[in-house]
């Protein structure tokens, strides 16, 4: 392993994402800083570390800091070359108010953003959402690619509007404050993969725990890209560096086309029968339309590469299953 003399704050470091980054970041030799709101927190990211086999913690340094408070973002930022943004709240449920939602992740972004303008940091890479992306017209006949925008004004939920307004806030910033510091936004869909010490996406949670354990018993009439948190971290860290990636936002989603809960179902079944006993979809009704998503521009402007759908979602039943 190489050892770098650049710095990297990962915000939320005990995230499933965060994680997986601040992993690939290690490997490859970088000095992390990164942000959790509680010892506790920090005990989870030194725990799913180990699980990684990471056995060098040297190079790994905490900063108690909260996106909804001002306090600590000067220290978290200080001598950090690249900041990856990757924590937003993410809600079990549709809040009352979405403005709860809304405020934490817009203000978080500029709070993070204004922080490493002061501090001279190169770039930044904000993990915004497909929410962001894929909520503003019909899906049927369109491919969703980076020029689509969701539609703020529409009828949607609370988190998908809070990702929207806080990557819009971050680009407003940039562009009337940012001076030279610079931006690129990775938009992931659903995102699975394995993971370690029960740490896991909310997709993981909805979708594999849902369906493998019988909670999820039909399929809603709805499709979602699929891209392996693996690749999004990876992603996220030549985005950090490449020249062509600046004042960029990059769709990260796998090859193909979508898949229903009940394509997930019987991936399940055919691929991890011993596993799937619990699985309740049965219905074969499809959905009346697939969203189709554009991966082109994260790999013909960066090189990216991608696992399968049916690779990313196996390593979730995996790593459930073990």
């Amino acid at each position: 392993m190489k050892d770098s003399q650049e710095t990297v704050l990962v915000t939320g470091g005990s995230g499933y994402l965060a994680i997986e980054c601040i992993t690939q970041l290690l490997r490859q030799g970088y000095r992390i800083k990164t942000t959790v709101r509680t010892e506790d927190k920090q005990k989870t990211v030194l725990q799913a570390l180990e699980a990684s086999n990471i056995e060098d913690y040297s190079h790994v340094s905490f900063v108690k800091a909260d996106l909804t408070f001002d306090e600590g973002w000067d220290e978290a930022v200080k001598d950090c070359d690249y900041v990856l943004h990757v924590a937003s709240p993410f809600p079990a449920g549709n809040p009352k108010d979405e403005n709860e939602l809304i405020i934490p992740a817009r203000d978080g972004a500029l709070r993070v953003l204004r922080a490493a303008r002061e501090a001279s940091v190169k770039r930044v890479v904000l993990t915004s959402s497909f929410a962001a992306v894929g909520y503003s017209r019909s899906i049927q006949n369109h491919v969703f690619t980076e020029e689509d925008w969701t539609d703020t004004s529409a009828p949607i939920a609370a988190y998908i509007k809070s990702k929207t307004v806080a990557e819009k806030a971050a680009w407003n910033f940039i562009a009337e404050e940012g001076g030279v510091l610079e931006l690129t936004v990775i938009n992931p869909v659903g995102i699975f993969g394995p993971f370690t010490a029960g740490n896991f996406s909310a997709s993981v949670e909805v979708v594999i725990q849902g369906i493998l354990s019988g909670t999820v018993s039909e399929s809603p009439d709805f499709t979602m890209g699929v891209v392996d948190v693996r690749d999004v971290a990876d992603l996220h860290i030549i985005a950090m560096k490449h020249p062509d990636a600046n004042n960029q936002r990059f769709i990260a989603t796998s090859d193909g086309s979508a898949m229903s809960f009940y394509d997930v179902a019987q991936l399940m079944k055919t691929e991890r029968p011993h596993l799937a006993q619990h699985v309740a979809i049965t219905n074969a009704t499809a959905p009346q339309y697939y969203v189709s998503i554009s991966n082109r521009k994260a790999k013909e402007i960066l090189g990216w590469t991608v696992r399968s759908k049916e690779e990313a979602i196996l390593a979730s039943i995996d790593s459930l299953g073990n």
